[in-house]
């Protein structure tokens, strides 16, 4: 089957027939598979595409085209039966794509998850359908470049719930090292997502649409443009507020028998390494001291001397059976601060945990995922509340906020650090297991991001993976230590005062988009209680095969 982009349904939702005169605007013959399994094929490629715009390809210029062939392929849709299956199988693709590293982990069971994180893109299907579709009149492209960057938006908020794998592949993420990345100080990664989607929609009007729908594209493309750079050049910077000297240790793949306490010395080699330096603070990754070596008594005394020895604060993370403040006992991932007198007593317990990582959602249904991958034997415990630490140091009083793995992909904790405080936000992590997949990289990548929504710098330190340091406008911050570097590293970072306006308002980007699609639906609604005849009106008359009108018969 045949078809151009005006043989789908138009804007009264019959369809077009190919060259019709209401289409005859159109610029483009567009060539679509008909058959079901190309057509799914296509999707399936078509949503996986905007993947390679993340790192490590970081083809971030890629974002901006790379939903085109998917929205092509879903306005050719002839039912919106049809629409809604391409937008999930498409969203299956994209959610594959972006999560491909956790096969080793999660083997043919990633792709159950994908299926079923896909449906939430098959009501944008049919949205995509119904506003792109057929010939679009200026008013509903106008409608369009709204409405299909809200509905993904959604989309993600959604799926950046906990239970759902939290907020990884937003695609507002893929623009952490270019200038877009200044719109997150206004409105978050969200309001990044939101350009993004909509340069997407415009380029399909621009490419398929009749003259006045084609021109409101092109005048939309312009608009996002000149926002961007009205942000950029408006919106408020962070004022500085002096500087800090910050230390990442990276002990890198430590394997094989004995590796915990090799681990431990290899951390503190490094450590050491730094004396001198007039460091503020030491940062070591995410589980670098395991449960045998931390409940050893020995473990407190050397950690104390290593802070004695540097001057400085020492930020470790263990994960190891303990007993938090209301009396839970079980395994916690635990950032801890020492000083020269050992532990401070400052503890952060991780609240947002892996799903299948550090626990099985629903153990009792899904318990069997430990048999064919690498999820959690035991589920980890969750803490109940963040926490802004304060360095040792009396002349300092350094304010960090902790964040445990990818609690740093979650944009509402690093406000709410930053909100009560925080000067400098520190992310723990490791990637031993994904090493030389893109997982270090993206994960990197989110310190950027979190850095411009907040206006505070932001360490990402790794037992393995890459750690680097950005400034509070998103800027890299020196040299990064790659996957394969075990060693240590001394940052100047640089400190802020004031908040930015995504700090301030928040995620109200959501709250638009939710806005916008809710007066969409109102507007449908009234279009079709106009256009529904009022009770005991005579209908349309019907007509004859010759096109005459029938007599009602006597």
């Amino acid at each position: 089957m045949r078809m151009r982009g005006g043989g789908v349904p138009a804007s009264d939702g019959q369809p077009q027939a190919e060259g019709s005169p209401s289409d005859a605007g159109n610029p483009v013959r567009w060539s679509l598979p008909a058959s079901g399994w190309v057509r799914g094929a296509a999707a399936l490629l078509a949503g996986a595409l905007p993947a390679l715009a993340f790192p490590a390809p970081s083809l971030w210029w890629l974002a901006y085209v790379a939903l085109v062939p998917w929205l092509l392929l879903i306005r050719s849709a002839e039912t919106p039966r049809r629409a809604a299956l391409d937008g999930w199988t498409g969203g299956t693709g994209f959610v594959i794509a972006v999560h491909h590293w956790l096969m080793p982990s999660l083997h043919v069971f990633i792709v159950l998850l994908a299926a079923l994180l896909g449906v939430l893109w098959a009501p944008w299907g049919v949205l995509v359908q119904r506003l792109l579709g057929g010939a679009p009149s200026a008013l509903r492209a106008a409608a369009a470049v709204v409405a299909v960057p809200s509905g993904w938006l959604v989309i993600e908020s959604v799926r950046s719930w906990e239970g759902l794998g939290g907020p990884w592949g937003l695609l507002g993420a893929s623009q952490w090292e270019v200038a877009p990345l200044r719109v997150a100080s206004v409105g978050g990664v969200w309001l990044v997502s939101l350009l993004v989607v909509a340069v997407n929609t415009a380029l399909v009007l621009v490419t398929i649409a009749r003259t006045g729908a084609r021109t409101t594209g092109g005048v939309l493309l312009v608009v996002c443009a000149l926002a961007v750079t009205a942000m950029w050049a408006w919106a408020p910077p962070p004022g500085r507020s002096g500087t800090a000297r910050i230390a990442v240790v990276q002990p890198g793949v430590v394997a094989g028998p004995g590796s915990v306490e090799r681990r431990l010395a290899r951390g503190e080699e490094l450590t050491r390494a730094v004396a001198g330096r007039d460091v503020d603070l030491v940062v070591w990754g995410e589980s670098s001291i395991g449960a045998g070596a931390w409940h050893a008594p020995e473990t407190a005394r050397r950690l104390a001397a290593l802070s004695r020895g540097t001057g400085a604060g020492l930020l470790v993370n263990v994960d190891a059976r303990q007993t938090d403040g209301s009396g839970r006992s079980g395994i916690f991932k635990s950032a801890v601060l020492v000083g020269p007198d050992g532990p401070t007593g400052d503890r952060y317990d991780k609240m947002r945990l892996v799903p299948f990582g550090e626990y099985v959602p629903a153990r009792s249904l899904l318990g069997w995922a430990t048999s064919v991958g690498k999820a959690a034997g035991e589920d980890r415990l969750r803490g109940d509340r963040q926490v802004v630490m304060v360095l040792p140091d009396g002349d300092r009083r350094l304010r960090i906020g902790p964040l445990v793995c990818f609690e740093s992909a979650f944009p509402d904790m690093s406000r709410r650090l930053a909100r009560d405080g925080a000067q400098v936000l520190v992310a723990q992590s490791a990637t031993s297991t994904f090493q030389e997949s893109w997982a270090p990289a993206q994960h990197a990548s989110l310190g950027a991001l979190r850095a411009a929504e907040n206006g505070r710098p932001v360490v990402h330190a790794t037992l393995t993976g890459i750690s680097a340091v950005y400034g509070p406008r998103g800027e890299r911050i020196g040299e990064p230590l790659g996957t394969d570097e075990s060693a240590a590293a001394v940052y100047d970072v640089p400190l802020t005062r004031g908040t930015t306006l995504y700090g301030r308002f928040g995620d109200w980007a959501v709250y638009g988009a939710l806005a916008a699609l809710a007066a969409l639906c109102a507007a449908e609604g009234v279009r079709v209680l106009r256009r529904r005849p009022a009770p005991g009106s005579p209908g349309r008359s019907a007509r004859t095969a010759h096109g005459s009108p029938e007599r009602p018969s006597r």
